[in-house]
């Protein structure tokens, strides 16, 4: 699935199933919700932090949610994030082309 498909799968979903979007304010404090929760299985998996009785592992889907929301978001604000990925990719390659490989921090 492009990243367009995506969100055209997202938009044809809240049109069938959600009723319609909820406010962009309602859903950034749900994107920044949804990355709490991708926050606290990262830190039990990868950090110092252990699961709880019947957690779950469940990164993949917590990163899914994320997602979710963001292109909501960009579909109700008009956003195309293929057009925008690819100009952030390019700007990021533009302005940081160096910067990483010439950085001793980054070489083992």
């Amino acid at each position: 699935m492009t990243i367009k498909e995506a969100q055209q799968a997202v938009d044809q979903w809240i049109k069938e199933y959600g009723v319609r979007y909820f406010s962009e304010l309602t859903n950034m404090a749900v994107l920044t919700e949804e990355v709490g929760e991708l926050a606290r299985v990262i830190a039990r998996k990868y950090g110092d932090q252990s699961f709880k009785p019947g957690e779950k592992e469940n990164l993949g889907d917590e990163m899914a949610d994320v997602l979710w929301v963001l292109i909501c978001l960009a579909n109700q604000t008009g956003i195309d994030l293929t057009d925008e990925f690819i100009k952030n990719l390019e700007k990021k390659t533009h302005r940081d082309s160096l910067r990483h490989i010439a950085n001793p921090k980054l070489k083992a």
